[in-house]
C-alpha cells in the first residue's frame, strides 16, 4: 500500500466484527496483553450492540478491502465547559499499513465525529514511550496536558 492510495473509513457494525476483533486483539498485544481473539470479539460485540462507543475501521485500496486500522471512541462530558466530549481511547494501525496515512485518516474521522456531535474536545492518552503516536497527535494539533496528573485505581477481579 502506498501513501497516495485511497483510505476508506467506515463505522463498524456487527457485520464488521471479524475485522474489528482481529485488529483489536492485535492492538491489545501491542500493549503487552496476551492474545485472546474470542474475548476481543465478545467485548466489541457488546460495545456495538449497546452502541455505547463508536468504532471506525480503515480500509486501504490495494489491501484487498481488508481493514488495516481502527479508532475507538467513547462519549463523555467535560464538566467545566458543561459540554459533550469524546474520549479517543484506542487507535491502532496494522504494522504493514503504518506510515501510509491510515492513522491520520482515522484521527481526522474522529475529529469529524466530534464536530458533528457538537463536542468541545477530543481527549486521549498514550504510553509514555509511544513516541510515534505522540508525533502524530502533535502534528494534528493535540497538546500534551501539563496541568493534570492521571491517576488510576486498579481493582481486583
Amino acid at each position: 500500500m502506498q501513501k497516495d492510495r485511497q483510505i476508506r473509513i467506515t463505522r463498524a457494525g456487527t457485520e464488521a466484527l471479524d475485522d474489528a476483533a482481529r485488529l483489536f486483539d492485535a492492538y491489545r498485544q501491542f500493549y503487552k496483553r496476551p492474545p485472546d481473539l474470542e474475548a476481543a470479539r465478545r467485548f466489541l460485540s457488546a460495545r456495538l450492540a449497546k452502541q455505547d462507543s463508536v468504532f471506525y475501521l480503515a480500509h486501504a485500496d490495494g489491501a484487498g478491502s481488508r481493514a488495516v486500522g481502527f479508532v475507538h471512541l467513547y462519549p463523555s462530558y467535560e464538566s467545566l465547559t458543561m459540554k459533550p466530549m469524546w474520549i479517543l481511547y484506542d487507535l491502532y494501525v496494522a504494522p504493514d499499513a503504518r506510515r501510509k496515512g491510515v492513522g491520520e485518516a482515522l484521527m481526522q474521522r474522529a475529529t469529524e465525529l466530534a464536530r458533528e456531535t457538537g463536542a468541545c474536545c477530543l481527549a486521549l492518552e498514550t504510553a509514555i514511550d509511544n513516541t510515534t503516536a505522540q508525533a502524530l497527535y502533535e502534528k494534528l494539533g493535540y497538546v500534551r496536558d501539563e496541568k493534570f496528573y492521571r491517576y488510576a485505581l486498579t481493582l481486583p477481579a
